[in-house]
């Protein structure tokens, strides 16, 4: 079983728990110390940072939400001078909601550390090709792959997304082994390669490391018989560093967490309540080894379990189940996070104001779909069916171009569905 880090990856619980306590206390002392809002509410509960004794003590610690990072935006967060800050990234180009991430020369360093960790988990070596098919941009994801599988010493092609027929001539003329992608992109990519009578084992790949969409056994079994590859997740939040935060080993029986750099709590999303190992629950995540960004039980969405028996790789770290849902109305689509409040943003700019409107999504031929039930009143043209067409076409043209992609936009009548149940998510995960 290969490890990059043996020493770390199957470390003593005992020494693990000692290296968290410490990297929990320096980070309590430094965001105490530099940034006004954990000073803020440590000093609202009458908190100082002697009082943390044991990492039990973190639980009486406040939450951290989204809206505290956007609140926050752009630097109020940072624990570090901005001159110390070497990489910015943010969570999306959505700036109603805007979160801004940075990185210090030993936070990349670090997230380097990690997706090396999770590549060469799986085989990877310096002799492998690594095709990177997820978009470059102001997201942080691809970049960390690129580093990692570079600090391995693999060759890297960053491909970004789209261009599927492209995609595969690099795959068979570049001699990828190695895909990199959302789970989606991977079938997108099979059903090129049929289009284009190219036989998948004719190709040298022969895996491929799937993460920032929601996916399940099924999806997988498809993949790997498609593409004749092994398939593999990853997790990470864009909030922390991005993907390599928690990965498969070849055992495929959860995710690994990095235990040395982060500390996961599973709580009971209504009340807060921490919940024993292997209870399904709202995931938080503590970070002690970042320096310019530092989330102190940062409440994360996704819905999980903490597994910590023994995994027959050797690995001591906990695992974390796979994520299919949230607790929240963040819906994760082709790798980007889409709230009601940012579609009903848009809508209000349109209309002047926000009417009744649901988001429906399902998954056809392997892609996240999106539509947009709006309700029909006298306020938005009843009887005008110019206006509302033209009404229609404004809200598609500006939802699509907001998300990168083309939705479905229709009018409804009212009583047609649930006006509280903004959300409806169709997609099935086995």
């Amino acid at each position: 079983m290969p490890y990059w880090n043996e020493a770390i990856e199957c470390i003593d619980m005992e020494e693990l728990r000692q290296i968290q306590l410490e990297g929990l206390q320096a980070t309590i002392n430094r965001v105490y110390k530099n940034v006004r809002h954990y000073a803020k509410i440590f000093r609202e509960i009458d908190f100082v940072p002697e009082d943390l004794r044991s990492l039990d003590d973190l639980r009486g610690l406040p939450f951290l939400t989204r809206n505290d990072l956007s609140r926050n935006y752009p630097y109020d967060l940072f624990a570090v001078p901005l001159r110390e800050v070497v990489r910015l990234h943010t969570t999306s180009f959505n700036f109603d909601e805007p979160i801004v991430i940075g990185f210090t020369r030993n936070d990349m360093a670090n997230w380097t550390e990690l997706i090396a960790r999770n590549l060469f988990a799986l085989g990877v070596d310096r002799n492998d090709v690594i095709q990177v098919s997820l978009n470059f941009g102001s997201m942080s994801g691809p970049f960390g792959f690129n580093a990692g599988a570079e600090h391995i010493g693999a060759s890297v092609i960053p491909m970004s997304a789209g261009r599927f027929m492209e995609q595969v001539k690099v795959m068979r003329d570049f001699k990828t082994t190695v895909l990199i992608s959302n789970p989606t992109f991977a079938l997108q990519v099979a059903r090129s390669m049929d289009e284009m009578d190219i036989d998948p084992h004719s190709l040298v790949m022969k895996l491929g490391v799937f993460g920032a969409e929601p996916w399940g056994e099924g999806m997988r079994s498809e993949i790997e018989s498609r593409l004749h590859i092994q398939a593999f997740d990853t997790w990470g939040l864009t909030e922390v560093f991005g993907p390599g935060m928690a990965w498969e080993c070849p055992e495929k029986k959860g995710l690994h967490l990095a235990e040395d750099h982060f500390i996961a709590e599973v709580i009971d999303p209504k009340t807060g309540e921490v919940l024993p190992p292997g209870s399904e629950g709202e995931l938080v995540i503590t970070t002690i080894s970042k320096e310019a960004f530092p989330l102190i039980r940062f409440r994360t969405g996704d819905i999980t379990r903490i597994d910590e028996s023994s995994c027959p790789c050797g690995r001591t770290h906990s695992r974390i189940a796979r994520i299919f849902s949230r607790c929240d109305d963040v819906v994760i689509l082709r790798g980007v996070s889409v709230t009601p409040g940012r579609i009903g943003r848009i809508l209000e700019r349109i209309s002047g104001n926000t009417p009744v409107f649901q988001m429906v999504v399902d998954r056809k031929d392997d892609v996240d779909q999106l539509m947009i039930r709006i309700e029909i009143s006298d306020r938005f043209f009843f009887d005008e069916m110019k206006k509302q067409r033209r009404f229609v076409e404004e809200v598609h043209k500006a939802v699509s171009e907001s998300l990168g992609w083309e939705v479905d936009v229709r009018l409804v009548e009212a009583g047609t569905f649930d006006r509280y149940k903004q959300v409806l998510d169709m997609r099935r995960f086995d």
